[in-house]
């Protein structure tokens, strides 16, 4: 049985992701780093896989709870065929850089890029010895040409370095039959990260839709996310894919 290990996958586009690779047989590593009450209605609606699913709390900027998350998993399940680096902090006030503290800074660096460092090098060895692996990390919009983005730019920061990493890593690790793929989700905010395309389809916020006329959702993040893991995608790797209806995300939606 395949494992996937997933960040941040108890709510939001994590959750969706989540219960994409439960649809498909896998078993997941679950991580959160509060949010008791979505843990405890994954465990309700799942109860019938528990055997297949691990739940573990931690904080993505701490490297300890990184360590201790992967160590939880092998020791558990042995094994991790797919991590999905979902978890990603994000400041919403907007501000320009001179104004974010230090702290601000940090957080959106560790948060972003560091967090995934300490992951690689924990994981990395697995898949070597598993001669198979899969990894997805996230973006946005543009990430591929390093544009600036007004009021975000701690977070495009490390997620530009994200973009370089994530290619770096699918060229180094591509003859242990490891890839690495980055995602970059559009719009999707609100109740939209866990809604699914049909739910989109019927919605009538004209001010949610894009150009295809329907707002993204969770669904087809973990579509995307559940194809590029496919055994049989190995062709697919350094790749950064846009998942954004063909919208503008930035500048319609951040200047």
């Amino acid at each position: 049985m395949r494992h996937a290990l997933i960040t941040a996958g108890s709510k939001g586009l994590g959750k969706k992701v989540t219960e994409e690779f439960l649809q498909r047989g896998y078993s997941v590593t679950i991580n959160y780093r509060k949010d008791i009450e979505a843990v405890e209605n994954l465990k309700n609606t799942y109860s019938h896989l528990s055997d297949r699913i691990l739940f573990v709390q931690g904080d993505v900027t701490k490297k300890e709870d990184l360590t201790n998350m992967i160590d939880l998993t092998i020791e558990r399940f042995g094994r991790i065929d797919c991590l999905i680096n979902n978890a990603g902090p994000y400041i919403f006030e907007r501000k320009k850089l001179a104004d974010y503290t230090d702290e601000e800074w940090y957080q959106m660096i560790e948060g972003n890029l560091s967090s995934v460092f300490h992951l690689f090098k924990k994981i990395i060895p697995i898949m070597r010895q598993q001669r198979y692996g899969r990894i997805i990390t996230y973006g946005f919009q543009g990430a591929e040409s390093s544009p600036g983005w007004l009021h975000r730019s701690a977070f495009s920061a490390a997620k530009v370095g994200l973009v370089s990493l994530t290619k770096s890593i699918s060229i180094e690790e591509a003859e242990h039959g490891i890839t690495a793929n980055m995602i970059c989700p559009g719009n999707i905010v609100g109740e939209m990260k866990e809604a699914t395309i049909e739910q989109s389809r019927i919605m009538s916020d004209v001010e949610s839709k894009t150009p295809i006329g329907r707002s993204g959702t969770g669904e087809d993040i973990a579509r995307t996310v559940a194809f590029i893991c496919d055994e049989n995608s190995d062709m697919i790797t350094g790749s950064i894919i846009e998942v954004t209806g063909g919208a503008n995300v930035i500048h319609r939606f951040h200047v």
